[in-house]
């Protein structure tokens, strides 16, 4: 959700798992179970998200291992990019200051690290638009199966042959990461669910 502080109501959401739900009943050939798509890729889940230094575009990092590109609009927002970026949920996405350069960590126990300055930074000519339309009397949390609650969606950008800049493997689910300078040097700080923060050296970005 975009949310307006001054008011303090939402002025654009998307419903990642409604957008997921969509694309599978599209691609189900005839003759297989409606199912089958759904049972092979876990949910959705919105787990983190990031705002990079420009403070335009912003990253979420979901449960069905996906990473999604966001550019906010004025009121509204779109989807630049969509990826797979993790082979189980992706929990943390993290940009670099004043860079496009982006971390993400993932229930694979993998750290990796992502350039998407060529994606963002190229103006699509037909960006895929999300578009919530709010009811006369606003809900806290609109239900998904009124009619009155619509969003509006084509198919988002999604790139296959997308990959990191560098692969950590820090063995262990990831709850946590950042980036900091130290000495002059960057390093990555990864906490897991162990009780000790690992810290990795990123150098030549």
């Amino acid at each position: 959700m975009l949310w307006n502080l001054q008011k303090a109501r939402p002025l654009w959401m998307v419903n990642l798992q409604e957008q997921e739900e969509e694309q599978e009943e599209g691609t189900v050939k005839i003759g297989e179970p409606e199912q089958a798509s759904s049972q092979l890729s876990n949910p959705a889940l919105a787990h983190s998200l990031s705002v990079a230094s420009c403070g335009r575009i912003f990253s979420c990092g979901a449960e069905d291992g996906k990473i999604r590109i966001f550019r906010v609009l004025g009121v509204t927002c779109e989807q630049e990019l969509g990826f797979k970026g993790h082979t189980l949920g992706v929990s943390q996405v993290h940009f670099l200051p004043d860079s496009y350069l982006m971390l993400s960590g993932g229930n694979d126990g993998k750290v990796k690290l992502w350039d998407v300055s060529s994606k963002v930074e190229r103006k699509q000519r037909n960006p895929v638009k999300f578009t919530y339309r709010k009811k006369p009397k606003t809900p806290t949390y609109p239900k998904p199966k009124e009619k009155e609650n619509i969003l509006e969606t084509n198919e988002p950008p999604t790139c296959t042959d997308f990959l990191p800049k560098l692969t950590l493997e820090h063995g262990e689910k990831v709850n946590w990461l950042s980036y900091s300078k130290m000495k002059g040097s960057g390093k990555i700080l990864v906490a897991d669910q162990s009780n000790s923060i690992s810290v990795y050296p990123l150098s030549g970005f």
